[in-house]
């Protein structure tokens, strides 16, 4: 992807590297699998705990300072400045803080489907509120099973603790910054998360009822991590429409999409 100095870049910055399906393996060769992904298992713990303990705006900054050099490394900081950085950890101090200054989904919704209709991808590509609910609530219900499973599903793409949770322990209907820059970032790259979440909706369901009835009715659960390896294998329109975007009007326009976004999502006070 283009290298734009924005923390938008979670967007489109970095792939998810999902645990890989099962194959019959000697208990050696799970032994010494275990052993090469340790430290990523423990740097995720360390950033979950992190998302998870936030009491003041310093303990924010911590978090989203960590977070972004678990994507671009200590040398490649420059990039994030620390004036965007700390846009990005006041607004998840506040979305912490107060439920009333969690970034509603509104206008997440607005950001993406501006970015979309500026792309001039497909229609499809557009979401509403309801279907980016839904996926919040696949998102952080999938989440949840995978980290708990411990392993290498225990990953920086799994973390739990990034999502802004009601009292009911469900996701709340406004989300918290770094939240809202993954949510963004898999609607890019996993489309078929989208229409699974607009099937959904359409049926009137969520992912973490289903789950609930399942575990009271003690019919096995599906596994969680299927859609996103499935949706590897999906073409990618907004990606396919954001290159013909530079194509056709250079890295300058583009850029200046990136910062017009990054504005609205993260509007100063």
């Amino acid at each position: 992807m283009f290298t734009i100095p924005l923390a938008l870049l979670l967007l489109v910055g970095a792939t998810p590297q999902l645990a890989p399906r099962p194959d019959p393996a000697t208990p050696q060769q799970l032994a010494d699998a275990c052993a090469k992904y340790e430290p990523d298992r423990q740097a995720a713990i360390h950033l979950n705990d992190l998302a998870g303990s936030i009491r003041s705006e310093a303990d924010a900054q911590a978090f989203v300072d960590a977070a972004a050099e678990r994507f671009f490394g200590q040398k490649h900081l420059s990039w994030i400045t620390a004036s965007i950085r700390h846009r990005v950890a006041h607004a998840e101090y506040e979305a912490v803080s107060s439920p009333v200054r969690m970034i509603p989904e509104q206008r997440i919704v607005n950001v993406w489907n501006e970015y979309v209709r500026e792309l001039d991808a497909p229609e499809e590509t557009l979401i509403t509120v309801a279907e980016l609910h839904n996926l919040r609530d696949a998102m952080y219900t999938g989440n949840q099973s995978l980290w708990k499973r411990e392993g290498i599903t225990q990953q920086f793409w799994t973390m739990p603790d990034i999502y802004a949770v009601d009292a009911d322990g469900k996701v709340a209907s406004g989300c918290r910054a770094v939240e809202a820059l993954k949510v963004l970032h898999d609607m890019f790259r996993f489309p078929q998360m989208v229409r699974g979440a607009r099937e959904r909706v359409q049926k009137g369901v969520l992912v973490s009822d289903m789950v609930r009835q399942q575990q009271q009715s003690g019919t096995p659960r599906p596994s969680a991590a299927r859609g996103q390896i499935m949706a590897r294998q999906d073409p990618k329109p907004v990606l396919l429409a954001e290159i013909r975007f530079v194509q056709a009007h250079g890295e300058g326009d583009y850029t200046r999409l990136m910062e017009r976004l990054f504005a609205e999502l993260f509007p100063t006070d």
